[in-house]
């Protein structure tokens, strides 16, 4: 079954929530925050619109818990705590991670543009970004980075956000992949420094 067939499917019991949010990132990357309704996500993820109601309650809510859900798997798949030390894994990660679900960055984006317009949102997308920073922070304190770790972290979190960026306005994924490479690279200067 294709991706996109399992999102349209059903959920099964117990597993509303994540669909619901799953749904909403992939119609907030479709159509922008505009296109974001109860009657939509509830389309996408294959349920009756009140559901969607039942596990959030308001739009707001609904948004604020798709972003933090849109980090976490963002974070997970991304292997960020694990990048510094997996030499070539680091770079097939990230490009894994575009490659197989560009939705969830093409969301947090659209939320971190939106977060200008509507300040209740600043909050959370100042969160999504922290969570970014700290688990690649954890990552390179295991590899033996010294100093200021949330520093080099944020840097170095800087250059993968604007790769990601390019790679989603259409940059190569071989130029894309050797300028993470070179991310890397950096990493790896800064272990024990």
């Amino acid at each position: 079954m294709t991706a996109s067939a399992a999102r349209s499917a059903t959920p099964a019991y117990g597993q509303g929530r994540e669909a619901l949010l799953r749904a909403a990132v992939d119609v907030v990357a479709q159509k922008g925050l505009r296109g974001l309704t109860y009657r939509a996500v509830a389309e996408a993820a294959g349920v009756n619109n009140s559901l969607v109601a039942h596990h959030f309650g308001t739009r707001d809510a609904l948004i604020a818990a798709a972003l933090e859900w849109s980090s976490e798997q963002s974070i997970a798949a991304s292997r960020l705590k694990d990048a510094a030390e997996n030499g070539g894994t680091f770079t097939g990660a990230l490009l894994e991670l575009l490659l197989e679900d560009p939705g969830l960055q093409v969301f947090q984006y659209e939320m971190i543009l939106e977060a200008r317009r509507r300040p209740e949102l600043a909050g959370p997308v100042a969160t999504l970004y922290e969570s970014y920073v700290d688990a690649l922070a954890e990552g390179l304190r295991a590899f033996g980075v010294q100093g200021d770790v949330r520093v080099v972290a944020r840097t170095l979190f800087a250059a993968l956000d604007g790769l990601v960026m390019q790679y989603l306005a259409g940059v190569g994924r071989d130029e894309i992949a050797a300028a993470l490479e070179e991310v890397h690279q950096v990493v790896l200067l800064r272990r024990g420094a």
